[in-house]
């Protein structure tokens, strides 16, 4: 199994234009919320004092602990996204402007349409394409740039 290091390493070699960069800024964090919203919206038939059980929280739970085997210290960054985006998905479905699962496809398809582009701008395919697993280290990747400027280590 490849450390983490090993992997932001090899996820930053097709990183390299600024452009690009910019792009992942936006465009993975909003991929990762999309993700996690659209599962939120599959509400299963439990609750769990007075909440409603959902495949998001299930999924996040499963996200959670790959990250963890990466590294604990990112897992704890990780966490506070999903709290952050499991909030927002809460928020999204009490306003009920549009249900969460149709904006969630919106800012998915967006998104991914954005990244495509970056990569298009840097010349190399997405590290996906290479193996699934980059989906999960783009946010990770992100991540370390947050820790590194707070002097925290991975």
């Amino acid at each position: 199994m490849k450390t983490l290091s090993q992997w932001l390493s090899e996820y930053g070699e097709s990183h390299q234009n600024e452009t690009n960069k910019l792009i992942h800024w936006i465009c993975v964090p909003l991929i990762f919320f999309s993700v996690l919203a659209l599962l939120y919206s599959i509400k299963l038939p439990w609750e769990i004092g007075g909440y409603q059980v959902n495949v998001g929280i299930i999924a996040a739970l499963v996200v959670l602990f790959y990250y963890a085997t990466l590294s604990l210290s990112l897992s704890v960054g990780m966490l506070l996204f999903i709290a952050v985006c499991v909030w927002i998905c809460s928020l999204l479905e009490e306003m009920n402007i549009l249900s969460l699962w149709q904006i969630a496809l919106i800012i998915f398809v967006l998104a991914w349409i954005g990244q495509f582009y970056g990569h298009k701008v840097e010349g190399k395919k997405p590290s996906f394409l290479k193996d699934l697993q980059f989906l999960m280290i783009g946010p990770a990747w992100l991540m370390s740039f947050v820790y590194k400027k707070l002097g925290i280590a991975v």
